[in-house]
């Protein structure tokens, strides 16, 4: 068996996007064994040229590592790479650890393990292990990383995630999921204080570049705010994280909320602020973009979406 503290550990990462790119850079520079697939062989040539090994089809990734860092959008992506002739699970012949970076549904991460262990006679098996702290944490290599996973699969999922930050197991599968759920909670909510309190601010006349610096040494102070203060001051909603990401993300949530049976009257308000914001177009701004959504709202209407506005 594979000791998870001593033996040489090969990589594999499929999803070499914003986030992926720079994540896999420092899983190579860690002094891991890197083997990379992706859609465009061109995403990967930087990787390539600095020491990762380039494989055709996730299948023929999956029969060199023993472990395989998964960063697509959304669980029918993570399913895309493992099924179909080339896929991944079509390339186990050893034991795999699937790590699923990206944020998706906590039902859906452990039913997806329990297909794939069928699937695999048991040689693969899933790990949950969503991020949060966007683009800039990737590339600074200072990612929170929600890990769950079964006890026998935590020393090794750390092991490899270590170069990404700060990976902390929360539980068994699917508790990565849940944690991720309400991280976003926090950080959706934080966003549109922000956006609302810059609209209120600018509205009234105030410096708003130097109110929002003077409040990030407070208690109002948060990441969020430092990393998108500039945003807000210059109404910067260039894509970044698009915000129609958190409608997956917050209905995750509030899924986890019925199940638990947990009041979540923020979060309701929230998932609707965000729905909505996408409807009207605005969904693939970064989720600054709660600024200029706000702007279009008026107080004689504040219970009307802009959806209804202009219809």
């Amino acid at each position: 068996m594979l000791d998870a503290a001593r033996d040489p550990v090969p990589v594999g990462f499929i999803g070499l996007g914003t986030m992926g790119r720079p994540m896999a850079g420092h899983v190579l520079h860690a002094g891991f064994e890197l083997h990379i697939t992706a859609r465009r062989a061109a995403a990967a040539q930087p990787l390539v040229q600095a020491g990762a090994t380039w494989h055709a089809t996730a299948r023929e990734l999956a029969a060199r590592v023993d472990v395989v860092i998964v960063m697509v959008p959304d669980l029918p992506d993570v399913e895309a790479v493992l099924d179909g002739l080339d896929g991944l699970l079509a390339g186990v012949v050893r034991p795999l650890l699937i790590v699923v970076s990206s944020t998706v549904s906590p039902d859906g991460v452990r039913a997806l393990d329990a297909r794939v262990r069928t699937r695999t006679g048991g040689l693969a098996r899933l790990v949950d292990a969503p991020v949060s702290g966007g683009e800039e944490g990737a590339v600074a290599g200072t990612l929170s990383v929600m890990v769950g996973a079964a006890a026998d699969d935590v020393a090794l999922a750390l092991r490899v995630l270590r170069p990404l930050g700060n990976p902390v197991h929360l539980g068994p599968l699917g508790a990565g999921q849940i944690a991720k759920a309400c991280n976003q909670l926090i950080v959706a909510a934080t966003v549109l204080a922000l956006g609302e309190a810059s609209v209120l601010a600018e509205r009234a006349g105030l410096d708003v570049a130097a109110m929002l610096d003077l409040l990030g040494g407070g208690y109002a102070g948060s990441r969020i705010l430092e990393v998108k203060a500039h945003r807000f001051v210059a109404h910067d909603h260039s894509p970044s994280g698009p915000a129609k990401f958190m409608v997956k993300d917050l209905t995750f949530a509030t899924a986890e909320a019925a199940r638990s049976d947990t009041a979540t009257p923020l979060l309701d308000v929230l998932r609707h602020v965000f729905t909505d914001l996408t409807a009207v177009g605005l969904g693939d701004q970064d989720t600054a973009v709660v600024q200029a959504y706000l702007e279009g709202l008026h107080r004689t209407g504040a219970n009307r979406t802009q959806t209804e506005d202009n219809a």
